[in-house]
């Protein structure tokens, strides 16, 4: 196996996240968006979506590298209110201190070789140095290796959850909350 790293995303990266972003759609989610909006990812505009998600303050987008390769991304930051909401739509208490994992992605044929696991922690140990201990993200429901990995760091469902309308049927997603200090086990 070559040498396995993540560092941050800069700009000349978009292109590479955009293409990482359309493969790995086409794999998890034909079924539920359909082959057509799947095509329909345009990429010169998720290309420029991602170069504003990298320049976006506070926002840091991860990528994990296996030798030349770029085999995955994540993006994370402080949490939004409306993502950390409880059900009557108030903050949490500890809502200056949460963060989100927008989204943890590794190309299929890259997968089963830990760089999830690298993503995620060096996002954590970051986002722990600018004073945040608590973590969110949401998982489709459906989604049972995501749902799987991130049970094996620590994270847990806070009994949270969201339906989202994909045009072609419901996703339903649910919110896991865990500390910062992660438990990755194998």
């Amino acid at each position: 196996m070559s040498a396995a790293e993540v560092r941050p995303a800069s700009l000349s990266d978009a292109a590479e996240i955009a293409r990482i972003q359309r493969l790995t759609w086409r794999a998890a989610y034909t079924d539920l968006l359909g082959a057509e909006a799947i095509d329909a990812l345009d990429a010169a505009d998720l290309e420029g979506t991602w170069a504003e998600t990298i320049e976006f303050p506070g926002t840091r987008v991860y990528l994990a590298v296996e030798g030349e390769f770029t085999v995955g991304y994540c993006v994370a930051g402080p949490a939004p209110i409306d993502e950390i909401a409880t059900a009557d739509g108030t903050a949490p208490p500890d809502a200056a201190t949460t963060a989100l994992i927008a989204t943890l992605v590794v190309e299929p044929r890259w997968g089963r070789r830990g760089h999830a696991g690298r993503l995620l922690g060096t996002a954590t140990a970051d986002l722990r140095s600018d004073g945040l201990d608590r973590g969110v993200t949401w998982v489709a429901q459906s989604d049972h290796p995501t749902l799987g990995f991130y049970r094996r760091a620590g994270w847990a469902p806070d009994g949270t959850v969201r339906t989202l309308d994909t045009g072609r049927g419901m996703l339903r997603e649910v919110r896991l909350t865990g500390t910062l200090q992660l438990e990755l086990t194998h």
